[in-house]
């Protein structure tokens, strides 16, 4: 059926529902090049100040899915996957998905990559030598079939039109509608053939979400999704208050993560994970309760066999597998250069979106997609909110090959630290 677009965007725009014909039309007349970008833009405005009901975010997931190739795994297969909503020093998937395909879980696990203050999972794993992370979707379902997980970056064949659409939004100030955040995340979660799907839905000064009550309704929006498609879905809202773990940057935070997985933990990056597989061994009947998901996470890491499953993966992926015993095999940064605090006293807070701003001029992120990044620049923050701290003390270093450009960078990561004389209240990880 036809509709004229400016009707449909007059509906939206005065606070009328979509009928899910209708946001299929627009979505597929947009993908045919039948309407033009100023009108899908007009539309993405009226979802954000508007907002959706569950049947169009569901309308508008469902065209998605529909504008490409979609996966399917065999009925008996327990397909997991985990979502990050993005933070700073966001490694997690890097342990997350060994270890939870080291315990029998089946992840077609398709990452992004880092733009803005954010980190991308893709430009973690391309740190090392070799690393693919392009491929067709039937050679992404051979590798999870065959190695019980893959690494990939999104292929061009799955939901194209969430693609050409979230470019719309990057420049259209329409990124934190929670509609379009759900659309965008569960379409290609849905497409992928994943049964269960635990969401880390950060919050906080490094986050998209700046509040729990803006975090809780976008939390609505994926499970109600999720379920709608038959999927289900578990949301754990994280602090993103301070960066994860202590390093932030390409290879200093796969280098991070291959530490975990030789069982070197980190308090925040333990808690979380293990919370994450945790809830992806309880979905699909793996663990009676979380007591017992905690103790087949620790043997998987104890035993080798997660540190075993990213060797695997690696080499599977084209990667030099030596990295995991020889660091040197990564970029190595010219010059170190020391954060050094200039007062005694108690971390009140940190910008983290700050940190992630200040390590893009040093080329550890990127602000627009075409940007080329150094893998080996970035920082060691081991400090977090409520340690103690000396004038003169080290906060962390900056990881550079430009001297000058490092310092500049120790300076405005030194700014994003708010040291006062008593300790702040303690903060939760997992809210």
């Amino acid at each position: 059926m036809k509709y004229n677009p400016v009707e449909l965007i007059l509906k939206k725009r005065d606070g009328y529902a979509l009928a899910e014909t209708e946001i299929s039309f627009f979505i597929r007349e947009y993908l045919a090049g039948k309407i033009p970008e100023y009108q899908v833009s007009a539309l993405l405005m009226c979802f954000f100040f508007q907002g959706a009901m569950p049947v169009e975010i569901s309308a508008l997931t469902r065209s998605y899915i529909e504008s490409g190739k979609t996966l399917s795994f065999p009925d008996d297969l327990p397909v997991a996957d985990k979502h990050s909503t993005g933070g700073v020093g966001d490694k997690l998937s890097l342990m997350l998905a060994p270890i939870a395909a080291a315990l029998g879980l089946y992840v077609p696990m398709i990452s992004g990559r880092g733009l803005g203050h954010t980190g991308g999972t893709l430009d973690k794993l391309e740190a090392i030598p070799g690393f693919n992370t392009q491929y067709s979707m039937e050679d992404f379902k051979d590798l999870v079939l065959k190695h019980g997980y893959a690494l990939v970056g999104q292929s061009p064949q799955m939901v194209p039109a969430d693609k050409m659409i979230y470019a719309l939004r990057d420049v259209t100030a329409t990124v934190e509608s929670p509609a379009l955040i759900t659309a965008s995340i569960m379409s290609k979660k849905i497409a992928e053939g994943a049964k269960y799907l635990v969401i880390d839905l950060k919050i906080g000064s490094g986050a998209f979400m700046p509040t729990l009550s803006r975090a809780k309704e976008l939390a609505e929006h994926l499970i109600a999704t999720g379920e709608s498609f038959g999927q289900k879905v578990k949301v754990l809202f994280s602090n993103m208050n301070s960066p994860l773990g202590s390093a932030v940057g390409n290879a200093l935070e796969t280098i991070e993560a291959i530490e975990y997985l030789k069982g070197n933990y980190l308090p925040d990056t333990y808690e979380i994970t293990t919370a994450l597989v945790a809830d992806m061994l309880l979905m699909a009947g793996f663990a009676a309760d979380f007591a017992a998901a905690e103790k087949l996470i620790q043997g998987a890491v104890e035993s080798g066999k997660a540190l075993s499953k990213f060797a695997e993966i690696i080499e599977a992926q084209g990667g030099n597998p030596r990295v995991i015993e020889d660091y040197s095999l990564f970029d190595t940064a010219k010059y170190e250069v020391p954060i050094i605090a200039e007062k005694n006293g108690f971390i009140q807070a940190i910008d983290s979106r700050a940190i992630g701003y200040a390590l893009v001029r040093i080329k550890a992120g990127r602000m627009k997609t075409s940007d080329i990044l150094d893998y080996s620049a970035g920082a060691k923050l081991p400090f977090k909110i409520g340690d103690k701290i000396m004038a003169g003390e080290e906060l962390g270093r900056v990881y550079c090959n430009k001297e000058s450009e490092g310092k500049e960078v120790a300076r405005l990561i030194q700014s994003a630290y708010a040291i006062a004389e008593l300790p702040p209240k303690k903060e939760p990880l997992l809210y």
